[in-house]
């Protein structure tokens, strides 16, 4: 897969250069610290605050404004989907990737639909985290393999009983929808370009208008609302 990529699939593309600042929001302080070390040892990432829980990563998300935020799902005072429908709703270029330790359905479902663009087990190798950080300041989408595989599954469940808002598709120039139907076949925007003989600036462009136009904070929503109106 391009756009939704999982852990299988490490490969390191040329990123964009410039430190990548990164919150990191869990109530669990070994696991919180210890990921913030290792993050921070690693080029071309700066953690720039930790946070304890999710009314914290909140306030701290609007004062410093980063551009990744590592989100722990389940915390006591105000649970990960939750934070995170707020930091996007006030920030929405802020790019968050969710971390659990159990992925399970109502996990996947909840922070995805809050609008996060990436999801990842607690036990995630750091080399991983890493590349799920650097895809997510970029724009890629970011899935563990049981994460992908629920979010397609729950797509295709209720995609006959759940008709998205209608018209939307209408918004889209013929182009824009030859890209949408890429992003649905898990292209990221190199792929899209190379697929469609266009630079990948206006293929980004593209994705960009796209997500504005849709009304959707990141690529797993359109690729979900590509799949429901048939586009895959």
């Amino acid at each position: 897969m391009g756009a939704i990529v999982n852990e299988n699939q490490m490969n390191e593309a040329a990123w964009n250069s410039g430190a990548i600042r990164v919150l990191v929001v869990d109530d669990h302080d070994l696991f919180r610290a210890g990921l913030s070390a290792l993050l921070a040892a690693q080029p071309g990432i700066e953690v720039v605050a930790q946070a304890s829980g999710g009314r914290m990563g909140v306030r701290l998300a609007d004062e410093l404004e980063p551009d990744v935020i590592l989100m722990d799902v389940r915390m006591p005072d105000l649970e990960g989907p939750d934070a995170t429908r707020e930091i996007l709703d006030r920030h929405p270029s802020t790019r968050v990737v969710a971390l659990t330790v159990v992925s399970d359905d109502s996990d996947v479902a909840a922070v995805v639909e809050a609008g996060a663009c990436g999801f990842l087990a607690k036990d995630t190798a750091i080399d991983a985290v890493v590349l799920a950080v650097r895809a997510a300041a970029n724009g890629v989408a970011w899935l563990s393999p049981r994460a992908a595989e629920v979010v397609l599954g729950r797509v295709r469940r209720v995609g006959a009983d759940e008709e998205p808002e209608p018209g939307l598709l209408e918004e889209l120039s013929p182009r824009e929808r030859e890209v949408l139907r890429l992003i649905a076949r898990g292209m990221e925007n190199a792929e899209i370009a190379e697929e469609l003989g266009i630079s990948p600036r206006t293929a980004k462009n593209h994705v960009s208008n796209i997500l504005v136009k849709l009304g959707m904070p990141s690529r797993i929503q359109a690729a979900i609302y590509a799949v429901r109106r048939g586009l895959d």
